[in-house]
């Protein structure tokens, strides 16, 4: 779980414009934080399988936005696999 602090610098770095939080771009930083998030934990908890179920889920609907930003604009997407270190 991500804390306010943190989830506000993830935002500040990759918004798009002033005011903006629901961009695929922030929507997937935020993803990849939780994601990254949830690692460490099942690292410890290795039967924690609804911990687990939910990891596949948002790992899946990242890779949906990142799909869904490549149709918009290539350049966009392939700056955001950058800054994530998704490649």
């Amino acid at each position: 779980m991500l804390n306010k602090k943190k989830k506000e610098r993830i935002i500040e770095k990759f918004k798009t414009h002033a005011g903006d939080t629901g961009s695929p771009e922030v929507q997937a930083a935020l993803l990849s934080a939780e994601i990254e998030d949830l690692q460490e934990h099942l690292h410890e908890h290795k039967k924690d399988f609804s911990s687990r179920r939910g990891l596949l889920r948002k790992v899946s609907e990242r890779r949906r936005l990142l799909k869904y930003l490549e149709g918009e604009s290539q350049d966009r997407a392939v700056d955001l696999r950058k800054k994530l270190k998704l490649d």
